[in-house]
């Protein structure tokens, strides 16, 4: 009998010795997959500016990593962008900090002011507002927030408060603005230039975002521009760009990042070691049959292979059990507007570390028989 045959045959007839261990990477699984998930959420959701826009090209403040840290650039960048013939459309993007002052029992609450084209056409959020929503935008002093958002302002559709000392009205609410840190409230462009509390600046904006003719390619545009501004005071990324540099900077420079990489490190340690231990005792409630195999004549390198073969079943069925129950969370979460996200990499990346989990404890399993005799039969 081959080794994968033995090994596949152990784990049919002795299952319930080997389900803890499948089980137990199953659940090593769930943890790398939901965090990972969970990870990719939040860290997206510092580029949902970005994301969820329609915008191509953007132009902001050089050196600005995320939205939150723009500064006013220059009132010839738009000129810049519309001078291009590759370019569209180019339209102002005010991003301004705001104090919200809601009903007395919330108190106040900094949250982030996103000034925008409420035409249908407009280029900022047209992933998250439809334009029958963004039309009401029109409306002077009316804002959209986030669905989930609206219990942290304490209010309803059509509820009002105070934002930086303007009245304001909730006009509607939709899925997709959370924003990382703080409450994403989103207005007119005609509105925001009302609510900037510093005077002087509320004909400057942060950003200028740009939509490209079908076709064209962003990154050869945004060249093509730099090129032709040399002594320009604003900086244009693609859409792409500009998103990963926002993720990799809450990721990365705030040291968030750094946390979930440490726990994926605790995440693989446990699991590696309550695997290893749950194998190994299989194995050994198993002793006597690999001693018989070991005086019928099957060598050390063989055994060896039928534990790690075992080990790599286990793995197997703890991706498949993790990555179900994973999607049945992951679903959970959407509805109840918990950030997260997933990709094939990402699970990719899991699954390799669920097998190096198996594999790992297989290889720690195998000094169960690692000094087998074929006198232990007579145990």
């Amino acid at each position: 009998m081959s080794v994968v045959a033995l090994a596949r045959k152990t784990l049919f007839y002795e299952w319930r010795k080997f389900l803890p261990a499948a089980l137990a990477v199953a659940f090593s699984g769930l943890l790398l997959l939901m965090q990972a998930a969970l990870m990719f959420g939040i860290f997206d959701s510092a580029s949902v500016y970005v994301s969820k826009s329609s915008a191509d090209l953007w132009a902001g403040y050089p050196g600005t990593q995320t939205i939150e840290l723009g500064r006013p650039i220059p009132r010839d960048t738009e000129m810049a962008l519309r001078m291009d013939a590759a370019v569209t459309r180019v339209e102002p993007f005010y991003w301004i900090d705001g104090d919200w002052r809601g009903p007395a029992s919330h108190g106040s609450l900094s949250v982030f002011v996103s000034g925008i084209d409420p035409s249908p056409d407009g280029l900022m959020f047209t992933q998250a507002i439809p334009p029958a929503t963004r039309a009401s935008l029109l409306e002077p002093d009316s804002v959209i927030v986030d669905a989930a958002d609206l219990p942290k302002l304490g209010l309803a559709i059509g509820g009002s408060a105070t934002l930086n000392g303007h009245h304001v009205k909730i006009v509607a609410a939709c899925n997709g603005l959370r924003a990382l840190g703080g409450v994403n409230i989103v207005t007119s462009i005609s509105t925001a230039r009302r609510l900037n509390s510093d005077p002087t600046m509320t004909d400057r904006v942060a950003y200028y975002v740009a939509k490209l003719k079908p076709g064209a390619n962003a990154d050869t545009v945004r060249d093509r521009i730099e090129k032709a501004w040399p002594q320009r005071r604003f900086t244009v990324w693609t859409k792409a760009e500009f998103a990963h540099t926002a993720a990799n900077y809450w990721m990365f420079e705030t040291g968030a990042g750094l946390g979930f990489v440490f726990f994926t490190f605790i995440v693989f340690l446990v699991g590696t070691v309550i695997t290893s231990q749950t194998l190994m005792a299989a194995v050994a409630s198993h002793v006597r049959e690999y001693a018989m195999l070991n005086a019928l004549g099957a060598g050390h390198g063989a055994l060896r292979r039928v534990v790690l073969e075992q080990a790599l079943i286990v793995g197997g069925f703890g991706i498949v059990a993790g990555a179900v129950v994973s999607a049945a969370l992951m679903l959970l979460a959407h509805s109840q507007n918990v950030p997260v996200a997933f990709d094939a990499t990402a699970a990719i990346g899991c699954g390799i570390l669920v097998l190096t989990i198996a594999l790992v404890s297989g290889a720690m399993a195998v000094r169960t028989i690692a000094h087998l005799e074929p006198a232990n039969l007579l145990r």
